[in-house]
């Protein structure tokens, strides 16, 4: 019970240690280059953020009415 609690107690702490502040390039390293396109060389936050093709929003309404499926002449039976 004892190392159950514990083993808990060391997954909380190493789950609440992470870094809170801004993210930066690391030491002796820079952004990527300026994209060719680009009026101005992208942030850190702009670059972390997909595009909205990436990460399309979702239409929950699937079907606006119901009505009854027309008869379909190629829904056939399994060949035998």
């Amino acid at each position: 019970m004892k190392r159950a609690l514990t083993i808990a107690a060391l997954c909380l702490l190493t789950a609440a240690c992470g870094k809170q502040g801004e993210l930066r390039p690391a030491e002796g390293k820079a952004l990527p280059p300026k994209p060719t396109m680009a009026s101005e060389t992208p942030t850190p936050s702009q670059l972390l953020t997909p595009a909205p093709e990436a990460r399309p929003e979702r239409e929950t309404e699937l079907l606006r009415r119901s009505r009854v499926r027309e008869q379909d002449p190629f829904d056939l039976p399994p060949a035998r």
